[in-house]
């Protein structure tokens, strides 16, 4: 009897990250693959990215709607509720053996949590990590407590999920999903990039993606107009900008970047979403992700491309030697961008090691997820260190 083994996601880059996974699990005629589709990819603000999950030849299963309407703590609230009972409802429907998640969201602890009620195991993507400035950082530590499997980036992530009390027998490191990408895609080349994007680099071209610091409160904007005049003041110099995801005062940041773009059209371009395709061919050609997305952090080590990492969000990730910390002041943007730019920077990223792992985390985790007894596996002691 082939295992049913149900992928939930829920944003753009969350699905980017699964996709190689899906592939594998697809592979594999002892599994039937269930996809429960949610969060960003049912919002028309957010570009409706469910449809790029069925152009790249999936079934969608189910969609649960969260209505993401607002991005105020009320309005975030509501729309976990929403995730919840949804959840409840497609695993009634679905009785699917394993449900595989990736990362930290609210949508995510929600589906995690009907999951937990509906007495399904769960396989949690990414977990033991830190990010000190969101409260995804709590979001990520409770689904663990409510996952049954765990697959981490790194041994330090390792180390941590075992600190939370789960077995070491349940905790795989198995790389970062994100470089499988890197590692099997075909990139665009820049002149096809160009005109797909209907953008031109120039001498210097930047790779924006920046997202509220959602454990504080009322700074995006602030932090958003530093960093915009902070680039303003750059000299041939091309940026694409990628929009926020669906976390609260994202939507103040997106109309930021939006006006500037609008006032700036030769130097600006702006999307709701490139997709994984054109996101990472992008990061080839620019000199560095500036904001503080955690591809900076994960990805752009991989292709040499220098990080502007600017504030809390990203705070207590294992970094590697191309990233640059820096305040979410002018100042201090400016700062990270003249180091970025200098000899010595630009001499170091030649030899940077990217401690995220090989390229090859899909086929480990399909191996352990098709083949890992799930007897019994409900029932867990805290494993006590």
């Amino acid at each position: 009897m082939k295992r049913k083994i149900c992928v939930i996601t829920g944003s753009r880059a969350e699905y980017g990250l699964l996709k190689p996974l899906l592939d594998e699990i697809k592979r594999d005629s002892n599994i039937e693959l269930q996809i429960v589709a949610t969060g960003m990819h049912l919002s028309a603000e957010f570009g409706l990215t469910y449809r790029e999950i069925k152009t790249d030849g999936f079934i969608i299963d189910k969609k649960v709607n969260i209505h993401l309407n607002s991005d105020t703590p009320l309005g975030i609230s509501r729309s976990m509720g929403a995730a919840l009972a949804g959840f409840a409802r497609v695993f009634t429907q679905l009785k699917p053996d394993l449900a595989v998640v990736l990362g930290d969201r609210f949508e995510i602890f929600s589906a995690v949590s009907a999951a937990c009620v509906n007495r399904i195991p769960v396989a949690h993507i990414h977990g033991g990590e830190i990010t000190k400035g969101a409260f995804d950082n709590a979001f990520r530590h409770a689904i663990t407590k409510m996952s049954q499997l765990h697959f981490v980036a790194l041994d330090e992530y390792r180390r941590r999920v075992i600190q939370l009390g789960e077995c070491p027998d349940t905790v795989f490191n198995v790389g970062a999903l994100g470089l499988d990408n890197i590692k099997n895609l075909k990139l665009l080349t820049k002149q096809r990039l160009e005109e797909d994007l209907d953008f031109r680099f120039n001498i210097r071209n930047l790779l924006v993606t920046f997202h509220p610091v959602t454990l504080e409160n009322n700074t995006a904007q602030r932090q958003m107009r530093n960093l915009l005049a902070a680039l303003d003041g750059l000299r041939d110099t091309n940026m694409i900008f990628t929009k926020t995801n669906a976390d609260t005062d994202g939507r103040i940041i997106n109309r930021l970047i939006e006006r500037y773009a609008a006032r700036n059209p030769r130097k600006a371009a702006v999307f709701t979403s490139l997709g994984r395709l054109k996101y990472l061919s992008a990061m080839q050609f620019i000199d560095a992700v500036v904001g503080n997305s955690s591809s900076g952090i994960i990805e752009a080590p991989s292709l040499k491309v220098g990080t502007i990492n600017i504030g809390d969000r990203q705070s207590g990730r294992v970094k590697a030697k191309s990233i640059i910390d820096c305040p979410p002041s002018k100042k201090g943007i400016e700062g990270a961008i003249k180091k970025l730019y200098s000899k010595g920077f630009i001499k170091s990223l030649k030899d940077v090691h990217n401690p995220y792992g090989d390229g090859n985390a899909a086929k480990r985790i399909k191996r352990i997820i098709a083949n890992h007894s799930l007897k019994d596996i409900l029932k867990k002691d805290f494993y006590d260190i």
